[in-house]
């Protein structure tokens, strides 16, 4: 019996230990339950503080609009501080972080490739403002903002928009700047921040905005630069954001579209390439000219390419001798048309990436080009070549190289995915927009025509056609400036 009590004893002493040891454990998971919880609490508390501000500078970015806009000159925000500091930064010590620039960009400039070589860095064009063409404004466009910061948390107006950045995260749009593209016309305008105010503490204050002025025109304007006309002249228009938020501004510039968006880093500068509208119509007939910005995506994006040749002598006979030479380039890739009277002896298609081979057609079945003598105007015989007549036929007359641009989807080769051999007949139409969209992968097509020495086609009389589809590009181009005159009270 008295063995049994020393073991009781033994069992209540272990009791004791356990109740204590699970207190322990206890009190310890409660030590980090509230370890790690005090900081939710506060990041919950940062991110409610943070959606507040955010939702005050969406309203206070409608109510400047409206500002800007003359609806209504002096706009009024209320904003609760919670803590954090709110500062209108509109002098020029801001404007050397918070700006643009807009060059217009002509691909038929001497130093066209140069400058795209080193295009995607903020002051890339100060190489060549004093260069005649250039097309440019004599200094940035400066915007200012106005600015929350509380912590690591900043948020922020600027160029018309809302944006916000948490620590090394990253910048994101919160609302919108004014830029606005319908699939021709992109319209830009720019606010620009005027005044230098803070306030810190926990109380509310107001935001006052108050238009001072009519919106500047900038584009079009042919007195800040002749070539500021729409429709717009240039092959490509550079639009260069430097700001805190440039990362921001950057995802916002990917939405639109025809536009190309890089990132300089090292000035904090996002750099928006658009695309557009090159002119098309009928031309005097030149040695060289470009095609710019093919739609590759279309099945048959040339519409229009064509030659209106004239003879020298006024007799259609003289067509005979004459040898005529069309070249398009784009990268590695050359398309090579003959033609001679009145038909094509040969259309050569290379690729220097792939190899030496060729690809060869010849006119097939007779077809020709008409030759025009007008009985009553001696003096206008004459033809027109189009490279993309439905009814003149070619065949494939290879026998050496194998086509390489028909059959597979790759790098150098283009839809539509059939194999061509020896003795394959298909239209003109079909050969020219084939090889057209492969030049186009490259880029920029330059295009040349040249004749023998005969110089039997009259330059000064002839001409040339070239429509085709550059749709998703810009035609027309509208900037404005508003200084928006800003305060914190």
């Amino acid at each position: 019996m008295k063995k049994w009590k020393r073991y009781e004893n033994d069992r209540a002493v272990s009791s004791v230990v356990g109740i204590i040891i699970l207190l322990l454990i206890t009190l310890l998971s409660i030590s980090i339950i509230i370890l790690y919880t005090i900081p939710t609490i506060d990041d919950m508390q940062d991110l409610a503080k943070a959606q507040k501000i955010e939702q005050a500078f969406t309203v206070a970015d409608s109510r400047a609009s409206k500002a800007s806009l003359g609806e209504s000159p002096l706009q009024t925000t209320r904003v609760s501080l919670m803590g954090g500091t709110l500062e209108v930064r509109g002098d020029a010590e801001a404007y050397n972080e918070s700006q643009i620039m807009i060059l217009a960009v002509s691909s038929s400039s001497s130093w066209y490739d140069d400058f795209l070589n080193k295009s995607d860095q903020w002051n890339s064009w100060k190489d060549y403002e004093n260069e005649s063409d250039f097309s440019g404004y004599s200094s940035t466009i400066p915007m200012g903002k106005i600015i929350y910061t509380t912590g690591d948390r900043t948020i922020a107006y600027e160029g018309g928009g809302v944006w916000s950045r948490y620590g090394d995260g990253g910048s994101v749009m919160i609302s919108p700047p004014e830029f606005h593209f319908n699939t021709q016309t992109l319209t830009l305008p720019i606010m620009k921040i005027t005044g230098n105010t803070s306030i810190s503490g926990t109380t509310e204050t107001d935001i006052m905005v108050r238009s001072t002025n009519t919106p500047q025109v900038l584009f079009p304007n042919t007195t800040i630069d002749i070539n500021f006309t729409n429709p717009i002249r240039a092959d490509d228009l550079f639009i260069y954001i430097n700001s805190e938020f440039y990362d921001g501004w950057a995802k916002y510039a990917e939405t639109l579209t025809a536009s190309e968006v890089t990132l300089d880093h090292q000035n904090q500068t996002t750099i928006i390439q658009l695309g557009t509208v090159p002119p098309m119509g009928t031309f005097p007939l030149s040695s060289s000219f470009k095609i710019i910005k093919l739609n590759e995506s279309n099945p048959d994006p040339m519409y229009n390419f064509s030659f209106y040749f004239e003879d020298t002598e006024g007799d259609a006979s003289n067509f005979n001798p004459v040898r005529t030479y069309i070249t398009a380039t784009a990268g590695t890739k050359t398309l090579y048309y003959e033609i001679k009277k009145n038909e094509i002896t040969t259309i050569e298609y290379t690729d220097s990436s792939y190899g030496t081979n060729k690809e060869k057609w010849a006119t097939s079945g007779g077809s020709e080009f008409p030759i025009y003598e007008d009985p009553l105007h001696v003096k206008m015989a004459n033809s027109t070549f189009d490279l993309l007549s439905t009814t003149y036929m070619l065949e494939y007359d290879n026998q050496a190289d194998a086509e390489f641009s028909w059959d597979e989807v790759s790098s150098t080769t283009m839809l539509p995915n059939v194999s061509i051999t020896t003795g394959d007949v298909y239209p003109l139409y079909n050969v020219t927009n084939h090889y057209m969209k492969l030049l186009a992968s490259d880029g920029l097509i330059v295009c040349s025509w040249s004749q023998n020495n005969n110089e039997k086609i009259k330059e000064e009389d002839s001409e040339y056609t070239l429509v085709y589809d550059s749709s998703g590009n810009i035609a027309y181009l509208h900037i404005t400036s508003s200084d928006l005159e800003a305060s914190v009270v």
